[in-house]
């Protein structure tokens, strides 16, 4: 078990537990004593690796676990100890080289066992399916205990490339790595590249040439933003998960921003019917909304979470994996994210998107960030609720006066899909890989700047 920030470090200690033949099980450095002792007791591991970030939380987990692993810091492996004599044998495909345990955004956290032959999959479908050419340079911004960072090191190694690590993101220091390195390629979540834009330097990296994005859906605003500030010859959308690394490809998020494109090089996908027991043969008509539902034969496939019948029973079906995304299909075949089965908003007995809405506030000159979510409300049962950044500078009472006048007069939302609460808040609260956490907004978890009731009748 690898608990320590990214970087040099970590993505030395993966490799070489992959060239011994041993599992690697990096954990988010966000985890608390609590989630730490439940992945410790999940998952046995024989040996717990830290750094000086993470050594107190670990310990204290370690404490409350019978029959804990030794804990051993990372400066204690460095230059240390004996080489070995022989390697063990090679792994098999099926082997399991990888588990990572998803954030427990909504509940426990669930291990995602990952066999050799599946990254191996992955890391082929990622240099293809991006256009990622021979000596490709990739800032290693994203954490090695998600699905893309690992994915951005070991397609760097399959393709020959370069993988600049960075330890922890920090915009500004990006922006440094990249104009020191002429790294080409960045392959991040949107949440990060909104960070870069803020430097004012991205449009000054004239070496990145390729985009690509995944962990979550971009506005069309922030991709136009994108693509004008770098003009890259190759813009994708990358939807998938820790579980099927690649459900569809949008190769071309500069034509069609926000489009998830069609299936990957490996991948079979089904919209069926949203329904959370629906079966995988109850496929829905063209243009309808329904569910993803991709293909356990992939080869970038898992064969399902560990220890966890609970949650194989939920998300997999007959052979399908559910991931719970709902998506459209438009004229040419291509799949438009439309939200998650359980972010739908059911105000007034019509069922909402937090996405489209999204997608509409997001041209408000007067926010920099929105999300969109259903809060408690006793007339409507659950509210549309946007919760904004405001713009520097800008005073939160002026700002949410300025918003209210706009949505009405040129957001081109009808009433019913109009926010009937606008709250602004300081920050939009992510996870330790820049997703939106919408849950805890929902929870009430954030500062209150301004805050306005019943925008709309």
């Amino acid at each position: 078990m690898l608990m320590l920030q990214g970087g040099e470090p970590l993505a030395s200690l993966h490799l070489a537990a992959q060239k011994a033949a041993v599992t690697s099980v990096p954990l988010s450095t966000r985890f608390g004593s609590g989630e730490l002792a439940y992945c410790i007791a999940d998952c046995s591991p024989v040996l717990v690796v830290v750094d000086n970030t993470t050594a107190t939380a670990v310990s204290d987990a370690v404490a409350t676990v019978p029959g804990a692993p030794p804990v051993v810091h990372v400066d204690d492996l460095v230059g240390g100890g004996d080489a070995m004599g022989r390697l063990p044998a090679a792994p098999r495909e099926a082997d399991i080289g990888l588990m990572l345990y998803t954030s427990g955004t909504t509940g426990t956290p669930k291990g995602v066992p990952r066999s050799h032959r599946a990254e191996h999959s992955a890391a082929v479908a990622h240099l293809i399916q991006t256009g990622a050419p021979t000596g490709a340079v990739s800032l290693g911004a994203m954490p090695l205990f998600h699905t893309m960072g690992i994915r951005s090191l070991l397609a760097s190694i399959v393709g020959a490339g370069t993988w600049v690590p960075q330890a922890k993101f920090d915009a500004d220091e990006s922006m440094q790595l990249i104009l020191d390195h002429q790294v080409d390629t960045l392959y991040l979540v949107p949440t990060i590249f909104w960070s870069l834009l803020q430097t004012g330097q991205l449009d000054q990296a004239r070496s990145v040439r390729r985009l690509a994005y995944a962990g979550a859906p971009m506005t069309p605003t922030l991709a136009e933003q994108l693509v004008a500030a770098v003009q890259p010859d190759q813009f994708v959308n990358h939807f998938g998960s820790t579980e099927i690394y690649t459900f569809t490809i949008g190769p071309d998020g500069a034509r069609k921003p926000g489009c998830a494109g069609r299936a990957g090089v490996f991948t079979r996908i089904r919209l069926v019917d949203p329904d959370p027991q629906a079966s995988p043969d109850q496929i829905v008509g063209p243009g309808e909304q329904g569910q993803i539902a991709a293909s356990m034969e992939s080869p970038e496939a898992f064969a399902g979470y560990w220890n966890r019948p609970d949650a194989d029973a939920k998300s997999i079906r007959d052979g399908w994996y559910f991931p719970g995304d709902l998506a459209t299909a438009d004229e040419d075949g291509d799949l438009w994210i439309s939200g998650r089965v359980d972010d739908m908003i059911n105000s007034g007995g019509e069922n909402l998107y937090p996405e489209e809405i999204e997608n509409a506030l997001a041209r408000c000159p007067h926010l920099d960030q929105v999300i969109v979510a259903g809060t408690p409300h006793d007339k409507w049962g659950s509210a549309v609720t946007a919760f904004v950044v405001a713009r520097p500078g800008t005073e939160p009472r002026r700002a949410l006066d300025d918003i209210q006048t706009w949505v009405r007069a040129e957001s081109g939302l009808p009433s019913l899909k109009r926010p009937k609460r606008v709250v602004v808040v300081d920050e939009i609260p992510t996870s330790a890989v820049g997703k939106i956490l919408r849950r805890r907004l929902i929870e009430g978890d954030y500062e209150v700047l301004a805050d306005t009731e019943a925008m709309t009748p």
